[in-house]
C-alpha cells in the first residue's frame, strides 16, 4: 500500500514550546497582469488567530505522524543505479535512504533528482546508450556528481515537534524527510509535506481555523508569481530536464502555442522513464511524453487569484498533489502555489520565520 494513504496512531506526543525570534519578513506586494497580490505577513499572518497551527504542530512529535503501516525501501550504496530506480517504481515510492556497509550508517538519499541529472548529465542522442544507467553503482554516481562535496544526511528524531520538521523539509529544500530513531540508527519513516497536511486536515480540524485562509491567493500572496518556469508542449523531452537542473524546481507548467496552461510535467514523471525504458530517448516532445506517462500520475490541476486559501489547501489535500498552478481566466500561468508555501505560510510565517525565502 501506498505510505500517504495509511491510517495515523491515535497517540500524541505533547511537547513544550520553545521561543523563537520574533523576525517578520518586511512587507511585499507582486503584481498579477494589472492586479496588485497581497501585501505579505506582516498585514495576515501578525493576528494571535494566526499562530493556530503553528502552536498545533510545535505539541506534536514526528512520531505522531508516522503511520500503523507503511512501505520503506532501502538501498545500499553498492547497488546499480537501473536497478534501484526499477526497485523505485515497482515498489511505489519516490526515494529511498542509502546504507553504507562500510560505514555502517545511512548516508544519504535516492531520489528522482538524482535520476534526472544522470540523464541530464549522460544523455547525448537516441543513438547513444547512457551506459551510466546500466553499469554505474548508487556510490559511483555520488563519487563522480557529488565529486567530495558530500553533505550530511539531512534527518529528524521521532521526538522533535512537527514544526521542526516543517521547518527542515523547508529549509533544506528537500521533499523527503527521514525520521531516524538515535540509540538504533533506523529509519522509521520519511516525512513529507504531503503527510503534514494531512496530519493537519485530520487532527487540526478541530481547532479554529486562522481568519487569513478566508482571503485570496491575490490578497495573501502565497505561492511563485515571477520568472516562472515553463516549457513548451513542442520541445524536447531534454529541455525539460535541462530546466529542472537549472532552476532547480520540482514541476513545469506545460503550454501551447498560444501560451495557455495544458499540462504539468513533474520531476516524478521522469522516473516512469525508468519503467517503460525509454530514457535513452529524450528527443521526444514533452507533450508526448505525457501522452505516454500512467494515467494514475497527477495531472494538471489549476486555481484561480481569487479564490480562496481554504479551498486551494482543501483541493491540493483531496487530491494529492504537490502543487496548483495559479491561471488567469485565459489559461495563462501566472504562478505555482506548492506545499512548501502553503505550509511556510501556515506554520513558519506566523512564528516570524521565512526559511523559503533563506
Amino acid at each position: 500500500a501506498c505510505p500517504e494513504e495509511e491510517g495515523f496512531p491515535k497517540a500524541v506526543c505533547p511537547r513544550e514550546e520553545e521561543e523563537e525570534e520574533e523576525e517578520y519578513r518586511r512587507p511585499v506586494t507582486f503584481t498579477l497582469g494589472n492586479e496588485i497580490l497581497g501585501l505579505g505577513p506582516e498585514t495576515e499572518f501578525q493576528n494571535p488567530d494566526a499562530e493556530v497551527y503553528m502552536h498545533f504542530l510545535r505539541s506534536h512529535c514526528c512520531y505522531d505522524a508516522i503511520p500503523t503501516s507503511c512501505k520503506l525501501v532501502v538501498f545500499d550504496i553498492s547497488l546499480e543505479i537501473k536497478k534501484a530506480f526499477l526497485a523505485l517504481v515497482a515498489n511505489g515510492v519516490r526515494a529511498a535512504p542509502l546504507w553504507d556497509s562500510k560505514k555502517q550508517s545511512f548516508v544519504g538519499m535516492l531520489t528522482i533528482t538524482d535520476f534526472i541529472n544522470i540523464l541530464h548529465r549522460y544523455y547525448r542522442s537516441p543513438l547513444v546508450q547512457i551506459y551510466e544507467v546500466e553499469e554505474h553503482k548508487i556510490e559511483t554516481w555520488r563519487e563522480v556528481y557529488l565529486q567530495g562535496s558530500l553533505k550530511p544526511l539531512v534527518h529528524i528524531s521521532p521526538s522533535n515537534s512537527l514544526f521542526d520538521a516543517v521547518y527542515c523539509l523547508i529549509k533544506h529544500k528537500i521533499h523527503r524527510l527521514p525520521v531516524i530513531e538515535p540509540i538504533s540508527g533506523n529509519v522509521l519513516h520519511i516525512l513529507t509535506h504531503k503527510r503534514i497536511l494531512k496530519f493537519l486536515q485530520i487532527f487540526g480540524s478541530t481547532i479554529p481555523k486562522p481568519r487569513f485562509l478566508k482571503k485570496t491567493v491575490q490578497e495573501l500572496c502565497i505561492g511563485t508569481f515571477r520568472d516562472l518556469a515553463v516549457v513548451p508542449e513542442t520541445a524536447p523531452l531534454h529541455t525539460a530536464l535541462d530546466i529542472f537542473v537549472d532552476r532547480r524546481v520540482s514541476a513545469l507548467p506545460v503550454i501551447n502555442d498560444s501560451g495557455q496552461v495544458v499540462g504539468l510535467y513533474s520531476r516524478f514523471d521522469v522516473i516512469h522513464l525508468a519503467a517503460q525504458k525509454t530514457y535513452n530517448n529524450l528527443d521526444i516532445s514533452v507533450r508526448e511524453a505525457l501522452q505516454q506517462r500512467s494515467i494514475c500520475l497527477e495531472g494538471v490541476l489549476t486555481c484561480y487569484p481569487h479564490e480562496p486559501m481554504e479551498d486551494i489547501i482543501d483541493r491540493i489535500a483531496k487530491e494529492q498533489v504537490h502543487r496548483l498552478v495559479l491561471v488567469d481566466e485565459n489559461r495563462y500561468p501566472r504562478g505555482i502555489v506548492s506545499l512548501s508555501d502553503i505550509l511556510q505560510a501556515l506554520v513558519l510565517t506566523p512564528a516570524g520565520i521565512d526559511a523559503l525565502n533563506s
